[in-house]
């Protein structure tokens, strides 16, 4: 069992490196080893977050260059992270069971239209300037924290699609440069799954055995992914991630 887990988590934490969408390979791979439904995602959660730190590092100099717009949202992000992580303890098995295959659908649905939809916004939020570089004093509309309250409250709850939720939402806000926005995204991920991890620990709705098994995998398939992504075609491993997505989705529906 634990080789089938170490091998799922290291096709998601790949997968996280390289095109996002880790958990629907790593929630399902607990759920068949027998793990209940809320103690699967809070320890996919657990076994996932080590690569959202490490993509903080990657791109701490563009976090810098704009943290002047980090901090509300990191407080926001924060506060429904623990919002989301509550709810998550309060859901039975059974209910989150059946709230599952709608989870996985609109995780679905964004990961495979937000990129294009995030594409779009930042193309027409440009308007021929330069996205070489971000101020650090970006001025951040109010509507901005109701909305990322909302995601992250979702991202401590179950989380998938969280990412391309937070860059539209920077993109509408009038950010160009993809690079910050990246950064910001990541930041605000490891804020809003760390503060649910907490939560999760107190709560004891981690499995430790599997979660530290899939947090190796998920660091050695970051790792992988990352060394990938600079010679593979990031628009075919989008596809299998997609392709991933929808098959997940189907087979929570039809179960």
């Amino acid at each position: 069992m634990y080789f089938f887990l170490f091998a799922a988590a290291l096709a998601g934490g790949a997968l996280n490196a390289v095109a996002g969408g880790g958990s629907f390979i790593a929630l399902p791979a607990l759920l068949s080893a027998g793990v209940l439904p809320v103690a699967a995602n809070a320890t996919t959660t657990f076994a996932l977050w080590p690569g959202s730190i490490s993509s903080v590092l990657a791109y701490r100099r563009e976090v810098l260059d704009v943290r002047g717009s980090v901090v509300g949202l990191g407080i926001t992000s924060l506060v429904g992270g623990l919002l989301g992580g509550w709810l998550l303890l309060k859901t039975s098995d059974a209910r989150f069971l059946r709230l599952l295959p709608w989870l996985m659908l609109a995780s679905a649905l964004t990961f495979s239209f937000g990129g294009q939809l995030t594409a779009r916004l930042r193309h027409s939020q440009a308007g021929g300037r330069s996205t070489v570089r971000e101020s650090s004093s970006i001025h951040m509309p109010f509507w901005i924290f109701v909305f990322q309250l909302v995601i992250a409250a979702y991202g401590g709850y179950f989380g998938g699609g969280m990412g391309i939720m937070m860059l539209a939402a920077l993109a509408v806000a009038g950010m160009t440069n993809m690079h910050a926005m990246n950064g910001i995204k990541a930041l605000l991920a490891v804020a809003i799954n760390g503060v649910a991890l907490v939560e999760f620990v107190a709560g004891g709705a981690i499995v430790w055995p599997p979660g530290f098994v899939m947090a190796a995998g998920a660091i050695v398939g970051g790792y992988a992914g990352a060394a990938l992504a600079r010679r593979a075609d990031p628009s075919s491993i989008r596809l299998i991630a997609v392709g991933v997505a929808w098959i997940m989705t189907i087979y929570f529906f039809l179960r």
